[in-house]
């Protein structure tokens, strides 16, 4: 938590929607890539902002990127685009509640981390294979983007996931002092905020949009007890699907991320029973990186330094 210092450098250079952007490859090919917003609906009558990035060339392999919590889309603009350079079609989007897709007084929503799993990201695979005909289609989760897959109804559309920094995120797998910042966030924080306000202000802390005061409380339920989503398996969720996906997949994560520590993506690991993982845990000096997190895999930046990074998912994606 407390990601205020990453979360400035990911807006950089965001170009508007409704644009052609003339990307250029490695191999110094430049491809035009069409982007234009979609208002996406849910089962629950809700829409969500979402931008599309279409290649001119043909779409074979599609990707929708889920979100983590509190994160917009732009977010992951230049990832986007980065992907529909090699020819992926690129859905992203803003979950219930956050940034475009926030349609009410954020103290009267009742979006959750529930409804985002059960909702919000099956409509936008929908719209993905609505946006792509006749293209395989893969996942791509930040965090929560990942976690909440085993909810989603229609995950057997899913060819591959590639998920990043992901885990439980269980505060007490978490190191001291980072492991104290957590507890004061879920268990200080959230609570006072959710009883005067009527939701989170996580943007006064660093942690993204502020929160909708279902989406906080869960939030600090899971990460309260070990296997995130699994504490409320029986209580607020009777139906899932994380005993059924065995779905391939790649789980990313780098040792400076306090949140998705190699314990916390384990235990995360564990609650996806028949999914086959392939994880790979990293330093980012190995990279000549000095900090990537819990956030900065997706920053310009990063790839920059390091662009074998962004190109892991390039390369999951193709061999789905």
């Amino acid at each position: 938590m407390f990601m205020d210092d990453t979360l400035s450098s990911s807006f950089e250079n965001l170009k508007p929607q409704g644009d052609i952007i003339e990307a250029t490859t490695g191999a110094d090919i430049k491809t035009e890539i069409e982007t234009y917003s979609l208002s996406i609906m849910t089962d629950r009558s809700q829409a969500l902002a979402a931008t599309v990035y279409r290649p001119r060339s043909a779409v074979k392999k599609a990707v929708m990127v889920a979100p983590a919590t509190g994160i917009k889309r732009q977010f992951y603009h230049n990832f986007a685009t980065y992907l529909a350079e090699h020819g992926f079609g690129v859905l992203t989007f803003d979950n219930e509640g956050i940034g475009d897709s926030l349609t009410t007084d954020l103290a009267k929503s009742n979006a959750s981390l529930i409804s985002w799993g059960r909702y919000d990201m099956p409509a936008v695979l929908d719209a993905l294979q609505d946006e792509f005909a006749d293209a395989s289609y893969h996942l791509i989760g930040h965090s929560a983007g990942g976690q909440l897959i085993g909810l989603m109804p229609n995950y057997e559309s899913i060819a591959s996931v590639f998920n990043v920094a992901c885990s439980s995120g269980c505060i007490k797998n978490m190191k001291t002092p980072y492991k104290l910042k957590a507890k004061f966030f879920m268990d200080i924080f959230i609570p006072l905020n959710n009883l005067m306000l009527g939701y989170t202000a996580s943007d006064k802390v660093g942690m993204g949009e502020n929160l909708p005061k279902h989406v906080a409380r869960q939030w600090r339920e899971w990460c309260n007890g070990e296997g995130y989503i699994k504490t409320a398996f029986g209580k607020s969720i009777h139906t899932h699907f994380y005993d059924d996906i065995a779905i391939k997949s790649l789980w990313l994560g780098f040792s400076d991320d306090d949140i998705a520590n190699s314990k916390n993506m384990d235990d995360m690991i564990r609650v996806f029973s028949q999914m086959p993982v392939e994880k790979r845990f990293f330093d980012p000096k190995e990279f000549g990186v000095d900090n990537i997190g819990h956030m900065l895999y997706f920053s310009r930046r990063t790839n920059t330094k390091a662009p074998e990074l962004w190109q892991m998912a390039v390369d999951w994606v193709n061999a789905a």
